[in-house]
């Protein structure tokens, strides 16, 4: 009973910042800026050494995740905003920060699509260093509208 008694009083399990390094893949110097950028958050213990709770594992997870499909830090950052620091984000916390993302993907993939399929002809016409593109841009037509790959830009929004 006495040990029940000292589990409850127990704090939450907390990782040093060369465990959380260990088990996210992640270099230690990456987990500073991550906390530096205010993305995960640490306390210091007595000998003023980070300690993370285990939801960062979760956290860095995503930042990971994302980062990888280019999702910039800025709005990696205002995503996990919404996630709560005193306690570990619940499923419901997690399906918000995706819908918050879903739109964002979507248009992503829509451009990453319409770059794949007009490769091979040209790369969205704004003909970058030609004067004019006799395939889709005779003229320099769409130069005089706006620059870089307008035609790309087109593609991917229908």
């Amino acid at each position: 009973m006495n040990k029940k008694i000292e589990n409850e009083k127990a704090p939450m399990a907390k990782l040093s910042v060369g465990d959380v390094a260990k088990r996210s893949g992640v270099k230690i110097s990456t987990l500073h800026f991550y906390e530096e950028k205010k993305l995960i958050h640490s306390i210091r213990n007595a000998g003023n050494q980070r300690r993370y709770k285990r939801d960062v594992l979760r956290r860095i997870g995503v930042i990971k995740a994302a980062q990888k499909v280019g999702i910039s830090l800025k709005d990696i950052k205002q995503a996990l905003s919404f996630l709560p620091n005193d306690k570990a984000p619940t499923k419901s916390d997690w399906q918000r920060l995706s819908k918050q993302w879903k739109v964002q993907l979507e248009l992503q993939i829509s451009q990453l699509t319409a770059l794949r399929d007009n490769m091979s002809s040209c790369i969205g016409c704004g003909c970058l260093s030609l004067k004019a593109c006799p395939l889709y841009n005779p003229d320099d037509e769409l130069g005089k509208k706006q620059s870089g790959a307008v035609l790309l830009k087109k593609a991917a929004e229908q």
